[in-house]
């Protein structure tokens, strides 16, 4: 492979792809369903509330992300729109399916969100703008889901090409800046506004307007070290990354979490000292499975809850924070630590709409020696890696300890999801039927 010839209005070097997919969660969806596509589909948040993610054919009809959905839920048969449920489980597997495709196409991916994934590539213009249109067509034919991709010198730039991509059907999901004329990409960025680019938001934008910088192409004209002494080093990398020059890194793997947090809202208000048991139990063992896959353990948890802000009668936001003994990662003392911790704090008969553990001071397992004296029996035999793999496998809600453990019926508590559509792909019980 060659480097980019000297044509290219960008510097030679390696190239970064990002490769986006297109509503993310309503493209999953689709997926399975076919009788969604063409058709206004929102995607709800937790418990139903509001609304998270919009088809194409949602946004023309003028719907927001952020929209309560009893907002629309009587228009909602009259306008042929449908809604879903967040159906996490099968975002998350979705999501980790093109990751690990996009993986056959770079030694160096960097997953940014659930949806977005950065490569680095080499090649020459004519070939990348082949292999996106490849990893395009993999990803489509492979997991069902429809993506974009920008390819560009800088990450900003190839956000920048992702966004072209997507709102130039007739470049078929693919756009390389390195292909298109240095005129056709100056016109564009003169037409886009300073707030689409990628982290400029729109405090920043209202400042940058106040100085005669209305767009990209204003920006990337501007003098980097003004940028600096106005604003801060992160714009000013802004600034040369738009000229070509590589500011931001590839990450291929994420610096260490500072906190975890598991909160949730309550489709039902708990009120007993019980109750508020349960749900400790069943987020601190969320929590210490994340711990034990990201290998980490956590020296203080914190507990929270509180009523909901709309509630006029009561007012209760208990929180406590616990030292623990040794930094741990053990399922049962920090299940243990949340119900002692939340049942000293809490008042019984209040009604609690949410709810949550967090973790902090959180150290690579394995970074400080510890004697076995101090090491739980529990962490021992990997009882948190354990419950991790048998949730992984047979779904959330296989495996728990005490008060989290099996049960026949979900508790009032949690999250509710009238429109969830089956777990396809993580469930035995929900996998999709084939019918001749």
């Amino acid at each position: 492979m060659g480097d980019t010839p000297a044509t290219s209005p960008y510097p030679q070097g390696p190239r970064i792809a990002l490769v986006d997919v297109n509503s993310a969660y309503v493209s999953m969806e689709r997926a399975f369903d076919p009788r969604l596509a063409g058709v206004p589909v929102v995607v709800l948040s937790n418990n139903d509330g509001c609304v998270v993610a919009r088809s194409d054919e949602a946004k023309a009809l003028g719907i927001e992300n952020g929209t309560p959905w009893f907002k629309l839920s009587e228009a909602a048969p009259r306008m042929g729109l449908v809604q879903r449920s967040s159906n996490y489980e099968l975002y998350g597997d979705m999501s980790a399916r093109v990751m690990k495709l996009l993986a056959r196409y770079s030694v160096a991916v960097e997953v940014y969100s659930v949806d977005e994934a950065f490569l680095h590539l080499r090649g020459l213009p004519e070939e990348l703008h082949t292999r996106g249109h490849e990893i395009r067509a993999a990803v489509l034919r492979n997991i069902g889901l429809p993506v974009c991709v920008g390819i560009a010198p800088t990450k900003t730039l190839a956000k920048f090409a992702n966004r072209v991509a997507k709102q130039n059907r007739h470049m078929g999901g693919v756009c390389n800046l390195d292909t298109l004329p240095a005129g056709t990409v100056d016109t564009i960025m003169s037409k886009v506004p300073v707030t689409g680019l990628w982290g400029v938001a729109s405090r920043i934008g209202k400042k940058l307007n106040s100085m005669g910088i209305y767009t990209i192409a204003d920006l990337r004209g501007a003098d980097p070290v003004m940028i600096r002494s106005r604003f801060s080093v992160v714009l000013q990398r802004t600034v040369l990354e738009l000229n070509g020059i590589p500011c931001v890194p590839m990450e291929t793997e994420r610096a260490d979490k500072k906190q975890m947090i598991f909160s949730r809202s309550f489709s039902t208000p708990v009120t007993s000292r019980e109750e508020m048991h349960q749900v400790m139990s069943v987020y601190a063992q969320k929590a210490a499975v994340r711990l034990a896959r990201d290998n980490q353990l956590a020296r203080i948890l914190t507990v929270f809850a509180g009523t909901s802000h709309f509630n006029d009668r009561e007012s209760s936001f208990p929180s406590a924070t616990v030292h623990l003994e040794v930094p741990t990662a053990d399922p049962v003392i920090l299940t243990r630590a949340a119900v002692e911790a939340m049942d000293k704090q809490m008042v019984e008969g209040i009604r609690y709409a949410r709810a949550g553990v967090m973790l902090t001071d959180l150290s690579p397992a394995g970074a400080q020696p510890v004697f076995d004296e101090f090491v739980s029996v529990h962490e021992k035999r990997a009882i948190g890696e354990l419950l991790g793999k048998v949730t992984d496998k047979y779904g959330a809600n296989s495996i728990g300890l005490g008060l989290a453990g099996l049960s026949s019926a979900r508790p009032d508590w949690t999250m509710t999801r009238k429109f969830s559509s089956p777990r396809y792909t993580t469930e035995w019980d929900e996998l999709p039927v084939v019918r001749a």
